[in-house]
């Protein structure tokens, strides 16, 4: 008896594996029902993908786009800013160059002045002190010669008397005068 539930067990099962001899998506008889539950389930995903997820989706999109947007005309205000900031400092430049420049030329004129009022008075200064200079060598020279002539009638007076000829005053002074002339 065991051998023959054996065998009858046996025989079933090759039985149903001939029956069964593929796939049974591939079983002509299971395909309109195949069909019927493949079309549920893409209507059921095409609702659920339209009502849920491309709404989501699409709402996404729209945001990125908004702020792709929003964030394009902000660089663009502040392009036009740094345009405008750009603009205004080389105004600036230009004006402070031109103020350095006007500084300057004033300081060099001021500085020039001082230095030409300076100069002159140094030119005073000097044609004053050439002046009181020449006159004191004038001063000089006149007691010069009075003491030149003075020491040559001394000196003349003693020669001659030491040679042993006497001679007046008068004639000595004279002699010496008509010398220095030339």
């Amino acid at each position: 008896m065991a051998t023959e539930t054996t065998e009858a067990a046996t025989d079933a099962a090759h039985g149903a594996a001939e029956t069964s001899a593929g796939m049974p998506q591939l079983e002509f008889g299971t395909f309109p029902n195949q069909i019927f539950w493949l079309v549920v389930a893409l209507v059921v995903i095409f609702f659920v993908l339209s009502r849920v997820a491309l709404p989501r989706i699409a709402g996404v999109l729209a945001e990125r786009q908004g702020t792709i947007t929003n964030d394009l005309s902000a660089a663009e205000e502040l392009k036009e800013k740094a345009v405008e900031a750009e603009e205004a400092y080389n105004v600036a430049l230009a004006e402070a160059r031109m103020e350095a420049g006007k500084i300057a030329a004033e300081a060099k004129a001021e500085i020039q002045a001082e230095l030409d009022a300076a100069a002159a008075r140094a030119d005073a200064e000097i044609a004053a002190k050439t002046a009181e200079s020449e006159a004191a060598i004038a001063e000089i020279r006149a007691g010069a010669v009075e003491a030149v002539k003075a020491v040559a009638k001394d000196t003349t007076g003693e020669i001659l008397s030491s040679m042993g000829v006497k001679a007046d005053a008068r004639s000595i002074t004279s002699a010496i005068n008509a010398r220095l002339k030339g």
